[in-house]
């Protein structure tokens, strides 16, 4: 069973790759077919599979099969889950700043 941290863990490893911040730009624009997304990458087909199971994995995008091709979009709800991550990782805690405080 996956825990917190794995599924939290996720999100940041789908932000910490070059390739995959240029495939979220892409799909700023809306949902886009795998082929469409591999060429201005300069990416192989196992190598975009590779990247796009990292951002599906982690619930930033979402995808759609169509045929033989699949189609990825972002997703709102993966959106607001990295956005919540983010704000509650990087947000004091004034209770345990206290009680820390306590012990010294």
């Amino acid at each position: 069973m996956e825990t917190k941290y794995q599924k939290q863990a996720k999100v940041f490893k789908a932000l910490c790759d070059p390739k995959r911040l240029a495939i979220l730009e892409q799909l700023r624009g809306g949902e886009k077919c795998a082929c469409v997304l591999q060429e201005p990458l300069d990416l192989t087909q196992s190598g975009l599979s590779y990247h796009m199971k990292i951002l599906c994995d982690s619930g930033i995008v979402t995808s759609r099969q169509e045929g033989k091709w699949t189609h990825y979009q972002l997703s709102d709800s993966g959106r607001e889950y990295a956005i919540e991550l983010l704000k509650e990782l990087t947000t004091p805690d004034t209770e345990q700043a206290i009680a820390c405080h306590r012990c010294v």
